[in-house]
Parts: structure tokens; C-alpha cells; sequence
């Protein structure tokens, strides 16, 4: 269980679950043409609402030892997470353009209308990695279950091979476990990588 702050704009109540600071271990399993990578690794993830309608999103992870100490970076992403719906008069920007009317998706009712066929309410999720790699994904949470895939994955010249990836989240015990499959390297999509953190604040 958790608990519903009160002040939560309408819109984020399906995303409510996720809304903290997670921290736990995972493992990395990857087939390269170099060769399999494996090892485990510790992750922080925060979900931290700022008074709009999405929600901030930091992760960082880093390689664990043979004794559970904390090594290397491993990798870092920041973002932003969604209800997917068009953005109106009552929306700010785009770019630093303020809104120009009364936001609509303010009651639970209203919310309510964005609901799928699937029964959950549609996602976009933006990411960007230090590496040169924006990703954007498209998805659904459906109670406390997330399921997400790229729609649009950019990078910069520099950057390496990194094409398409999906993952998945899920509430679990009042643990969240993720898993996350890439397209990289020159590999088509195949497992990568998955954790399970516990809140901690």
C-alpha cells in the first residue's frame, strides 16, 4: 500500500506507486559480438513530482563488488514520465511559452475519459543518457504495472550502437522490478539488464 498525497495533480494518480526514491541491486546479461557480459550491479531510481503534470525521473547505477561494494558508474538517465494525451491551450510551452488557458484533466472523472481499451491509461516517457542517446517510449501503466517500448531512439555522432528497447515495470511485494530489453551493438532486441528496488524514503 501507499499513500496518496492529497496535492497530486489528477493526472498522476495512475503513476502515484511509483513516486519516491527506490534503491536495489540487479544483473546485467547481455550478448555482445565481443562476447556475454554479466555482473551485477546497484541501482538508485527517483520518481519525484515537482507540481506539474509529470513526473521527474533520475537513475543512476553502478557496478557491484565481490563484496556488495560500490564500484564504477555504471550508467545515469534523467527524464520525464507522462499520461500520454494532446496537450492544449491549458498546457505551458511549447518551449518557454506559458499556457494559455484553464487545464482540463483536474478531477478524477476527467482523467477517467483518458483511460484505454486495455484499461490503462497510455504513457510517454522520455529519456537521456550522458552517452549521446535520447530515447523515447510509448506505453501503458495498467494498475501497478508498466510496460514501455521505443518509438523514437536518437544519437548523437559520437555515440554507440544503441537502436530500440523495451521495459517493463511492476509493484511486487512493495518492491519495484524492472526489466529492460535493447536492441545494440549490431544485436537485434534480446534481454539486458533487471533489478529490484525497495523505497527508502
Amino acid at each position: 500500500m501507499f499513500d496518496l498525497d492529497a496535492d497530486l495533480p489528477a493526472e498522476l494518480v495512475p503513476l502515484a506507486w511509483l513516486i519516491g526514491v527506490w534503491e536495489g541491486t540487479g544483473v546485467v546479461e547481455y550478448a555482445t559480438p565481443d562476447g556475454r557480459v554479466e555482473h551485477e550491479f546497484g541501482q538508485r531510481v527517483a520518481f519525484t513530482r515537482t507540481g506539474a503534470r509529470h513526473l521527474e525521473y533520475a537513475s543512476s547505477s553502478w557496478l557491484l563488488g565481490p563484496e556488495g561494494e560500490r564500484g564504477e558508474e555504471l550508467a545515469s538517465e534523467l527524464g520525464f514520465w507522462r499520461i500520454s494525451r494532446d496537450l492544449g491551450a491549458g498546457d505551458p510551452g511549447p518551449a518557454m511559452l506559458g499556457r494559455q488557458g484553464e487545464p482540463v484533466y483536474t478531477t478524477a472523472d476527467s482523467v477517467e475519459t483518458l483511460r484505454n481499451a486495455a484499461g490503462g491509461f497510455d504513457l510517454e516517457v522520455s529519456l537521456v543518457h550522458p552517452g549521446g542517446v535520447s530515447e523515447l517510449y510509448l506505453g501503458q501503466v495498467k494498475s501497478a504495472r508498466i510496460d514501455l517500448a521505443t518509438d523514437a531512439v536518437l544519437r548523437s555522432a559520437g555515440a554507440k550502437d544503441y537502436s530500440a528497447a523495451t521495459r517493463l515495470y511492476g509493484l511486487v511485494e512493495q518492491h519495484l522490478l524492472w526489466a529492460w530489453d535493447i536492441a545494440a551493438l549490431g544485436q537485434e532486441l534480446r534481454s539486458h539488464a533487471s533489478g529490484r528496488l525497495a523505497k527508502v524514503d
